[in-house]
């Protein structure tokens, strides 16, 4: 188990609420450097294909302009490829994207679509960014990752967010922690996302597995009511809490 798990900050819905309205408020770059301050290791943001999150100006300004590694998120498209290879960011994690979808809902099905992944993994590695792919938490897709050559997978732990307390919540996440060890034992590095919250994150953190979790939405809600310093600090404490209880029950 590692003791420091990391955590990214995903900054898609600052921009979100500058684009609203139009304008340069609230800016992303700016939110970006608060959540550098406040103890996150890495930045998180979607550029879609319809742009609705941040925009090609801010993830060149994101990549100039902060001193924390960015992990792109993207659809495995042709336009997004070439973005990906002009810009070089150190993480890349393909996802899958529908237009009329309000967030991502679900992982990708790598089982089916094998050859084209496997084909932008290899892009995107030869040009030095380590690529995971966010997937359910399941065997098969697993395995599929793997052949396709990415270095990390990231668990969709939305289902498991979603979930009503009780049998449905602890049976999602038994799938993750079973999905979890599977994965390490691959030899993939195993991240987890979406959906996290001060309330679910805690049993995520302590699967030990598990080396970054990647949080976004509840953050920037949360910073209506605390401010983004303090809603990312909290997130954090409640991470290490959770892994370093998790870390005194393995070694007891």
């Amino acid at each position: 188990m590692s003791e420091k798990l990391r955590l990214g900050v995903n900054i898609d819905h600052v921009a979100t609420i500058r684009n609203a309205r139009g304008g340069d408020h609230p800016e992303p770059v700016r939110a970006a450097k608060l959540a550098a301050a406040a103890g996150a290791d890495g930045l998180v943001c979607h550029l879609r294909e319809d742009r609705r999150h941040i925009s090609d100006r801010d993830l060149e300004r994101l990549m100039a302009e902060v001193d924390l590694p960015l992990n792109l998120e993207m659809a495995a498209t042709d336009e997004m490829l070439e973005i990906a290879l002009r810009h070089s960011p150190p993480g890349i994690c393909l996802v899958p994207e529908k237009r009329q979808e309000l967030t991502t809902e679900g992982g990708l099905d790598v089982a089916a679509a094998a050859p084209r992944l496997a084909s932008f993994v290899a892009s995107l590695s030869s040009a030095g960014c380590l690529v995971c792919l966010f997937v359910d938490p399941n065997a098969a897709q697993l395995d599929a990752s793997l052949a396709a050559g990415a270095a990390a997978v990231e668990l969709h732990t939305g289902t498991f967010c979603d979930a009503p307390p009780g049998a449905a919540g602890q049976a999602e996440l038994e799938r993750l922690r079973d999905a979890s060890t599977y994965a390490a034992s691959l030899g993939l590095e195993v991240r987890a996302g979406h959906g996290l919250s001060f309330d679910s994150v805690a049993p995520i953190a302590a699967i030990p597995e598990i080396v970054e979790l990647n949080i976004g939405h509840f953050l920037i809600g949360e910073a209506i009511f605390s401010g983004l310093d303090s809603s990312i600090r909290r997130m954090r404490a409640l991470m290490d809490k959770a892994r370093a209880e998790a870390l005194g029950e393995r070694s007891a």
